[in-house]
């Protein structure tokens, strides 16, 4: 762990990057930054519809939050932004206290991402159990594909709600609204999405042409975009669009104007701010560690990396942006466009505030139904679905399967924040009782007057109990006995700990006789003696504790 306070640590790795920095690797990650700018614009747009919110809303968090996580940040090439994990969060915060109190509690988010960096909290989310995150992610992935339902089907539902089950209760009432060409649109994005995905799969001979490996470089949400957008415009389907729902996007940079702010506004908003911010901690350190894997780049600074998350997200309300953090989607792709610094991730948002500056006024003609089909393909992907099959699931221990599927089920019928508390509270339960299990109290010999105990593993408060056994000897033994107690194999050992061993010594002094503990390690040694039981036990009897 690094020191408490981080203050001569904020260092970002773009210091780094531009130490040996070339022309050549320049222009890698300008060609990879330009690729993902391009793919973040259609994502930003639907993940900002998707949260009830505008789609400048997604468009200008990736801009502002993009370049400044890759500015600050402590990855060399993660891409910051709007993610889908935060969709149904969002949602939910604006439906039960509106968009205003959404930017204050992403503001105090950013100012808690930002202290748990300065505090060297950025390993701490290493010690987030693996079920937990896939059981959530999974969750978050079938909530992600629940909420496009109703673009996907042309449905017109005048406000939908924020839980699952009312959201399936307002589409099912609305089902005769039903818009066929808003779902062709929508199922030919999925399989023209996937199709393109797969382009590098075709047999040899095909995937070698130059027509198909130049298109395999296009980004297929783009393709998916650009060509359903003009098939919808060409032959003016009846479906909704951008232009229809939010009169298109605002051509210019979005103003600074600071939300109303109040103690106590800030105060009704704590559930909502440390969702947030516990989400976007997991989900960009989540994210950087894919990238190191991927990238080959020296491995991210957490801290450096959760600081540069909590300054994106303190700024970005300000010009009413929604929560940011790491996107695996378009930190992937610009590994595989070549990127090898954070420059990449300052071009990708030049280039998208270039795009969107430029093409603000043709955004209004892109269909609902196909900012839903590229959500519903991102939803389908993010799942580890895998991970849920029977074949996968008997590999797993019982343990793991309980924490798992328990988040999965709490975070679609309730939310994260329940589902992430109570499989973290959970998962300490199921680890007491593990490690509970592993302590043990063994009769080692019993020669009046010397009755010896040998103690494995972790003498503390999930444990304690199974030293009752031999308190109960001995106030069952002959006057005058010595009790030994073989330390050899403890490891550890809390105050709960020393009181069971206080009880076991009255016991031993109340039949005149001696409590010997020995071979003892550093830590259980430590304890004892700062407790102040090691004088009780040494009182006139010197060797009564030996290491």
């Amino acid at each position: 762990m690094p020191s408490p306070l981080n203050f001569t640590r904020f260092r970002p790795r773009l210091l780094d990057a531009m130490a040996d920095y070339s022309k050549e690797r320049f222009f890698k990650d300008l060609g990879a930054g330009a690729t993902v700018g391009i793919v973040a614009l259609p994502l930003a747009m639907a993940f900002a519809i998707a949260s009830g919110l505008k789609p400048e809303a997604g468009i200008w968090t990736a801009i502002i939050a993009g370049f400044l996580i890759s500015l600050l940040g402590g990855s060399a090439v993660q891409i910051g932004g709007p993610a889908g994990a935060f969709i149904v969060i969002v949602y939910g915060i604006v439906e039960r206290y509106g968009v205003a109190n959404l930017l204050i509690a992403t503001a105090c988010a950013g100012v808690l991402l930002f202290a748990a960096g300065l505090f060297g909290l950025g390993r701490l989310v290493r010690f987030v159990p693996l079920s937990i995150v896939v059981g959530f992610t999974n969750g978050i992935a079938v909530l992600i594909l629940l909420s496009q339902l109703k673009d996907l089907l042309g449905l017109s539902v005048e406000k939908m709600p924020a839980d699952v089950f009312s959201q399936l209760h307002a589409m099912a009432l609305r089902i005769g609204t039903f818009n066929p060409y808003a779902f062709a649109l929508g199922v030919a994005c999925v399989a023209g999405l996937v199709l393109w995905r797969r382009l590098p799969r075709l047999p040899l001979h095909i995937a070698q042409t130059r027509a198909v490996q130049m298109g395999a470089r296009v980004p297929g949400p783009i393709v998916a975009l650009v060509t359903l957008t003009l098939v919808s415009w060409g032959f003016a389907l009846p479906v909704e669009t951008i232009g229809t729902r939010f009169g298109g996007i605002p051509e210019g940079v979005p103003g600074f104007a600071l939300p109303d702010f109040s103690w106590e506004t800030v105060k009704q908003l704590v559930t909502p701010t440390l969702t947030i911010a516990l989400l976007g901690a997991i989900e960009s350190l989540l994210c950087a560690r894919v990238a190191d894997q991927m990238s080959g780049q020296p491995r991210h600074d957490p801290n450096q990396e959760l600081m540069a998350q909590g300054i994106a997200n303190m700024v970005t309300p300000f010009f009413g942006g929604m929560p940011a953090t790491g996107t695996i989607a378009r930190t992937v792709t610009n590994i595989r466009s070549g990127a090898s610094s954070p420059v990449a991730g300052i071009v990708h948002a030049v280039t998208l505030m270039a795009v969107v500056l430029l093409a603000a006024p043709l955004a209004r003609h892109v269909p609902l139904a196909v900012l839903a089909g590229i959500l519903v393909f991102v939803g389908l992907n993010m799942g580890e679905w895998r991970e849920f099959t029977p074949g996968q699931l008997r590999h797993f221990s019982r343990h793991y399967r309980l924490l798992m599927l328990g988040t999965f089920f709490l975070t679609v019928v309730f939310d994260l924040t329940v589902a992430v508390q109570a499989g973290i509270v959970l998962a300490c339960a199921l680890f007491i009782r593990r490690m509970s299990g592993l302590f043990s109290v063994e009769l080692e010999t019993l020669q009046p007057p010397v009755l010896t105990y040998r103690i494995y593993g972790a003498l503390f408060f999930g444990a304690a109990a199974k030293l009752d056994e031999a308190v109960n000897a001995a106030e069952r033994a002959p006057r005058g006995m010595t009790v030994v107690l073989d330390a050899t194999h403890l490891i550890y050992l809390d105050a709960t700990g020393i009181d069971a061993l206080r009880q076991l010594h009255r016991a031993v002094l109340a039949r005149d006789g001696v409590l010997r503990i020995e071979s003892l390690q550093p830590q259980p040694r430590e304890v004892i003696e700062r407790s102040g039981f090691a004088e009780e036990l040494a009182a006139g009897r010197p060797h009564a504790v030996e290491g």
